[in-house]
């Protein structure tokens, strides 16, 4: 059995994964927004085998509220196993190319709560000589296009410090794991329409759960993704900018 804190546990992936964590009887403490929503999941856990479920409020981007979120979690969860961050919106890069105000707020979302969050967990696993810290990054990050770079800048960030903090902890008992997924079809991306790349929020936490299980560095999800992203990567920047993606 393991405890298990979920940031942004209502995020249709983290819900997904919160399932599956409760359905072998995992405990579980989830942070989010929404009182209600949080409720009515941590009611569902429960009954899906959960051995304790347990609710807190937390505006991530409120950075001075972070620390006491996270002391009363693991106070909670009565230590730390797994800590999951798999909160995110995804925003609109045309507004944002003409309101600095509006990319900045997108990019303390996406890039920078996620980076403090990081820090403060990485530093409480680290004191006690072990832990999984995973955070669902995405494909965006790998390369930057001028459909959403915005986004992409964030979520870049992210996998960078993460990478960063794989080398830091390596040694010290602490598993950080980057999670990329591609596309997935959540509320999120209500909008977009769909196709044979798209995969379901129950696929991706399958991936996600396993992927923490056996302590992977970098996972994309699905796993075709991982050569998608090698080929944009390797196109030339002469060419790679010409192109309408």
């Amino acid at each position: 059995m393991q405890r298990v804190l979920i940031i942004g546990a209502t995020s249709a992936i983290a819900e997904a994964s919160a399932r599956i964590f409760a359905e072998r009887g995992d405990t579980l403490h989830l942070l989010g927004r929404r009182a209600e929503r949080l409720e009515a999941l941590a009611a569902d856990l429960r009954l899906r085998g959960a051995a304790a479920v347990t609710q807190g409020l937390l505006d991530a981007s409120d950075f001075e509220a972070q620390d006491a979120a996270l002391e009363a979690a693991c106070d909670a969860l009565g230590g730390l196993d797994v800590a999951l961050i798999a909160y995110g919106d995804l925003p609109d890069q045309k507004a944002c190319e003409e309101d600095a105000a509006r990319a900045l707020e997108a990019l303390t979302l996406n890039g920078t709560s996620v980076i403090a969050l990081m820090t403060r967990l990485a530093g409480r696993m680290e004191q006690q000589g072990d832990g999984t810290l995973a955070v669902i990054s995405s494909v965006a990050g790998d390369r930057g296009r001028q459909s959403n770079y915005l986004y992409g800048s964030a979520k870049g960030m992210v996998s960078i410090f993460l990478s960063g903090l794989r080398n830091r902890l390596h040694g010290r008992g602490v598993k950080v794991v980057t999670i990329k997924p591609g596309f997935v079809d959540t509320p999120m991306t209500a909008a977009f329409q769909k196709g044979p790349l798209w995969a379901s929020p129950d696929s991706v936490a399958k991936g996600i759960v396993k992927a923490i299980d056996r302590g992977a560095d970098v996972v994309y999800l699905p796993w075709f993704w991982r050569w998608i992203m090698l080929v944009i990567r390797l196109i030339p920047e002469p060419l790679f900018k010409r192109l309408k993606l």
